[in-house]
């Protein structure tokens, strides 16, 4: 096999990967066996461009051109659905599409997905446009960021038709959508007000790296192509199922007007437990050729309705409003209520986001307020009941100073928030910025949380990060609640953060605006500490994921003599400030998932994965049924060695791992 033949095979072989993981969710390959091939294929396609293709699944990782979107016009115009609110309305319809037929019909009833819609075009089983739905004639090209969407096929399997479109929806699940609200408050941006809002930003950014940086996912939900003589559309859904979409497996084919109403008042319940939003139901008449003879009206199908479930609201009277000082400087209102049940839960407090928002609200003290909650997840205040606003009641307005520290705020031009530039001296920046760098994902000190981190800065031992690398046992010992067995571990887990790679470092410290995905292009682009220190900001704004508000926060955070005293610190206490390559070694541990536990002399234990990795292992960080081995040095943690011994995951030490691997790789210590 040739080069140009082995990148065929390699692009069919992934393609067909991806689809195991993302759709099927069976994989047959593990994550470093999948990551060599794309290595192998990278190689290949940068030696051979004139075998160029936009479906490879390299393209995957979405490119950084800054372009414009352009419009494109839909094949067939992509209408938007009328709505229902109430069963009787639910029941018109039905009558009226039994009336055009003729006779009772089947109705395929279908989660209506809150996210925005999208047109994916096929031709030849390959991917080559997708739009948004626009006014409905004309939508936003946004094919390159569609194709960083893991659950979009960017080739198709199967006996699909040569030309084909596919319509659906782009979602955020909930879980991703709250993890990266909490990842851009951290790192002093908005938060998105609902997941619909995240995956419209997402997926119309103009770098579709950011895209693919995104936790978004497609749903699927109508096949049209004039190559089929599909007679149902249920057909259809399970045919797009073959060729590789995703499609939900919640709809159900009803036979009659109770199994309609029946099916939407079992989802009213069920639709908060998804991991995604639905805001209704979605009825389709199923049969495809009533579908054409019913036809369309300037604004929506004639066979099809849209049921929408109504928001929960409560009222409540609004106590007061207080402000949070986030650990970037971020100044964010918040309503206190009067507790009121609302979807389930109490509800007391609701996020205001900023002053736009208290302003568009016209709040003042003492209001009765609509409270619901956004996106079946975050309380907000949709209005307030006027009649009852107390006589003499005070408009709401921003305070001028921090409400901690007494410091001016200021409101960057384009931003909507106000922030306290007091950095070194705001109690929540410094103690907010001390829990952030011990967290997961920054420096991961399993044994330090933020209570911990609280008692250290109360007690004055920690104000600096370098702080950290200063404490001894006895330090720890000195304080309410630790012995010499969590004291001991405590000081451990600190000393082995020290072997952290260097994009973990760049995003622990807090530059604002940089989080763990631009963090890790900095590293890739900025390859040690003072090449980033001293970078231009042209060179900064060059760089990938990098505009000119994540560069300039760079350059402030630099020019900052109390910050680069703290990277000297941190130098002083041997944290890595540089980035280290890592090279394929071999694919001996290929297929096989280690946990690393304990100290070793020869080798540190960030060293130690880079290693299992290099060599087609999997690192993991608990153990479970899948893990294959846990490398044990000294002081392995007696809970995890109960667990392995418990299901039965076998204990080995760094011989046996060198033997596995073939004796070959070495330590630093053995060169």
């Amino acid at each position: 096999m040739d080069e140009k033949q082995r990148i065929i095979y390699l692009r069919d072989y992934l393609h067909e990967q991806n689809r195991n993981y993302y759709v099927l969710n069976s994989p047959v390959i593990g994550d470093m066996q999948f990551d060599q091939l794309m290595q192998e294929l990278t190689m290949l396609e940068a030696l051979h461009p004139e075998m160029a293709d936009p479906n490879s699944p390299t393209q995957r990782v979405g490119s950084d051109l800054k372009g414009q979107f352009t419009q494109v016009e839909h094949e067939r115009p992509m209408l938007s659905l009328g709505n229902t609110y109430s069963r009787e309305e639910v029941a018109a319809f039905y009558d009226r599409v039994c009336t055009a037929a003729g006779g009772k019909i089947d109705v395929t009833a279908e989660l209506k997905f809150d996210g925005v819609s999208i047109s994916l075009v096929y031709d030849n089983g390959q991917l080559t446009r997708a739009a948004t739905r626009g006014d409905g004639v004309r939508g936003d090209d946004v094919t390159a960021n569609a194709r960083t969407i893991k659950t979009i096929p960017l080739k198709l399997t199967g006996d699909y038709p040569s030309h084909l479109e596919m319509r659906g929806e782009v979602l955020m699940p909930i879980k991703g959508f709250e993890e990266m609200n909490r990842q851009r408050t951290d790192i002093g941006y908005e938060a998105f007000a609902n997941p619909r809002n995240a995956a419209a930003g997402s997926l119309k950014q103009r770098v579709s790296s950011v895209t693919a940086s995104r936790p978004l996912d497609c749903m699927l939900y109508y096949v049209l192509t004039d190559e089929r003589d599909f007679k149902r559309h249920s057909e259809s859904l399970e045919a797009a199922k073959g060729w590789g979409f995703v499609i939900s497996p919640n709809y159900r084919l009803c036979h009659s007007l109770q199994e309609i109403l029946d099916f939407i008042d079992e989802w009213d319940t069920k639709r908060h437990d998804l991991p995604y939003d639905t805001d209704g139901i979605v009825l389709k008449v199923d049969d495809l050729g009533l579908q054409q003879k019913m036809g369309l009206t300037a604004k929506s199908p004639r066979w099809a309705t849209a049921y929408k479930y109504k928001a929960e609201q409560a009222h409540s009277k609004l106590l007061e409003v207080t402000y949070q000082v986030g650990r970037t400087g971020i100044v964010t209102p918040v309503a206190n209520m009067e507790p009121v049940p609302l979807a389930g839960t109490i509800v007391k407090r609701a996020s205001l986001h900023n002053l736009s928002i208290i302003r568009e609200l016209d709040l003042h003290t003492g209001d009765t307020v609509v409270v619901e909650k956004g996106g079946e997840i975050i309380p907000k205040i949709v209005g307030v009941d006027l009649p009852l606003r107390p006589s003499g009641a005070t408009p709401i307005d921003f305070p001028k100073t921090c409400p901690e520290c007494g410091s001016q705020l200021v409101r960057e031009e384009g931003e909507a928030g106000y922030y306290c530039q007091n950095y070194n001296g705001c109690k929540p920046q410094i103690l907010g910025r001390l829990i952030h760098y011990v967290e997961r994902g920054a420096m991961d000190i399993e044994q330090i949380g933020e209570k911990q981190v609280e008692l250290l800065y109360t007690n004055g031992l920690v104000k600096t990060f370098a702080d950290y690398y200063r404490l001894t046992v006895e330090d720890f010992l000195s304080l309410p609640g630790y012995q010499m067995k969590s004291a001991q571990k405590a000081y451990e887990a600190i000393q082995q953060s020290k072997e952290k790679p260097y994009d973990r470092l760049l995003f622990a410290i807090g530059i604002r605006y940089v989080g763990s995905t631009v963090a890790k292009s900095l590293a890739k682009t900025f390859t040690d500490i003072d090449t980033l220190m001293n970078a231009t900001e042209e060179q900064l704004v060059d760089a990938q994921d990098i505009g000119q508000k994540i560069a300039s926060s760079i350059l402030s955070f630099f020019a900052n003599s109390e910050n680069r005293q703290m990277i000297e610190e941190l130098r002083s206490f041997g944290l890595n400030l540089s980035q280290k390559a890592v090279e394929t070694a071999s694919d001996a541990l290929a297929g096989k998932q280690f946990v690393v536990s304990g100290v070793f002399e020869t080798i540190g234990r960030e060293e130690l994965k880079a290693l299992i990795e290099a060599n087609g292992g999997k690192v993991g960080s608990s153990i479970s049924s899948k893990t294959s081995f846990v490398v044990a040095g000294e002081n392995m943690g007696p809970s995890k060695r109960e667990k392995a011994e418990k299901l039965g995951v076998q204990i080995i030490g760094i011989e046996e791992l060198e033997k596995m691997i073939g004796g070959e790789q070495k330590t630093e210590a053995d060169a």
